[in-house]
């Protein structure tokens, strides 16, 4: 009865994709069909109430939307610019310069706001008029901001880090918010030595450094900004505050420094809470409707079964890994991270166990790999709102991003098979 049932359980919630109902709905009517067959029908509808009201009700979940609110109330305060100005000062004598400083700037900004889409979105809006004044490709510069919108959700705070210490059994935040730093950097590394070598071959030009004096003022504008991250991260790692205060901090800093800025009107106020509630409302419905698939499954005892099929077929470490980050890269591609995350942790996290694997390292395996649907169709966010924001077809920026790609997945392999570029600074730092 339990393989009909899981069954049930995929090929329900397949149909329900495929003929468009919104993921959540998806997940909750296949998780519920499938319990009224295992189950008598109050108990069914009862068990399905409870957990998924259960599924959000934990502490650690108040860090997303707070997270998000700060990273709202930081966009609209103006901070993208000054970000993009101090990554002038970094990257402004390398070819292409303007290229490399949208990839610094969605490290900077994407690690504040916490979301590839307002990254995208911000320095899209910024850089591609700079970049068309300078003769820049349009499918150029929406390829690089596509490509390194998402590095803002592995380096922290993430709120895609915080759902996975929740599904994982409580994975240490401060750790996973450490390890995220390294394949973060790396990832737009990668991007910028896939854009150098096309600035060099479309002779793209060099921009000029700003006088010391203007230096000075940019860098100094810039480190308000910059300090959110060092007192929100520090704040964690010193054991000053939770992931949760260190979200409500963050949200009282950037309120004061959008103040001090004077970019934040009273008028502001409830638009920037209408969005901080769609979007923390979308999550949570997500992670509720994800608590209830999860509890399914366990009950079906899905996870174990799929962790001994993937073991029949090759009980070499390296030949697991690399199934599923097959699976997970396809996953990437139609399904929205959060949801993904919360399905494929207790699916998965277990077979990485067996492998002695540290559920820190595998959590940045998993959030990596399922970034980087975020820049590939159908539903990449990131790709949709930087092609749209460049103005540019997804037809025409899909052949620029390959090489991009390419080199994100080589970063991706180097992850999931040096554990240290994930464990070094948690472990440097006794997390």
């Amino acid at each position: 009865m339990e393989t009909i049932a899981g069954i049930i359980l995929f090929i329900s919630f397949f149909f329900l994709l495929w003929f468009g109902a919104p993921i959540a709905i998806a997940i909750i009517a296949s998780s519920v069909l499938t319990f009224l067959f295992v189950l008598p029908f109050d108990v069914a509808i009862m068990t399905s109430a409870q957990r998924m009201i259960t599924g959000i009700d934990n502490f650690t979940m108040l860090a997303i939307p707070l997270f998000v609110l700060s990273g709202i109330i930081m966009n609209t305060g103006g901070i993208a610019f000054r970000l993009v100005n101090f990554a002038k000062v970094l990257v402004g004598k390398l070819p292409g310069s303007l290229a490399h400083t949208n990839v610094v700037g969605n490290m900077l900004f994407g690690a504040i706001a916490g979301s590839s889409v307002a990254s995208a979105a911000a320095m899209g809006r910024i850089m591609t008029p700079m970049q068309d004044n300078q003769g820049y490709k349009r499918t150029y510069s929406a390829a690089v901001n596509i490509a390194s919108a998402p590095t803002g959700l592995i380096i922290p705070p993430s709120s895609v880090l915080i759902v996975y210490s929740l599904v994982s059994g409580g994975t240490s935040v401060a750790a996973l918010f450490m390890a995220g730093y390294i394949p973060g950097i790396l990832w737009g590394l990668a991007v910028m030595i896939v854009a150098y070598f096309m600035a060099k071959k479309e002779n793209y030009p060099v921009s000029s450094l700003p006088s010391f004096k203007d230096v000075v003022y940019i860098v100094g504008s810039a480190i308000p900004s910059l300090l959110l991250i060092v007192i929100v991260i520090g704040g964690i790692i010193a054991g000053i505050f939770t992931a949760t205060e260190g979200a409500a901090v963050a949200v009282l800093y950037s309120t004061i420094l959008a103040l001090v800025y004077k970019s934040l009107k009273v008028k502001d106020v409830p638009v920037i809470l209408r969005e901080t509630i769609e979007i923390t409302g979308m999550i949570l419905f997500l992670i509720t409707a994800s608590a209830l698939f999860s509890l399914v499954m366990s009950y079906l005892g899905l996870p174990q079964a799929i962790s001994n099929a993937l073991l029949s077929i090759t009980e070499n470490q390296i030949g697991i890994m690399l199934i599923m980050l097959a699976i997970l890269l396809i996953v990437g591609t139609f399904m929205d991270i959060t949801p993904a995350v919360l399905i494929f942790t207790p699916i998965f996290l277990p077979v990485a166990q067996n492998f002695q694997i540290d559920p820190v390292h595998f959590g940045m395996i998993l959030c990596f790999a399922l970034c980087i649907g975020n820049m590939t169709p159908p539903v990449g966010s990131a790709l949709f709102v930087g092609a749209s924001v460049a103005e540019v077809r997804i037809e025409q920026v899909i052949k620029t991003l390959l090489p991009f790609f390419a080199v994100v997945i080589v970063v991706l392999l180097l992850v999931t098979f040096i554990p240290q570029l994930s464990l070094f600074l948690p472990q440097l730092f006794g997390l």
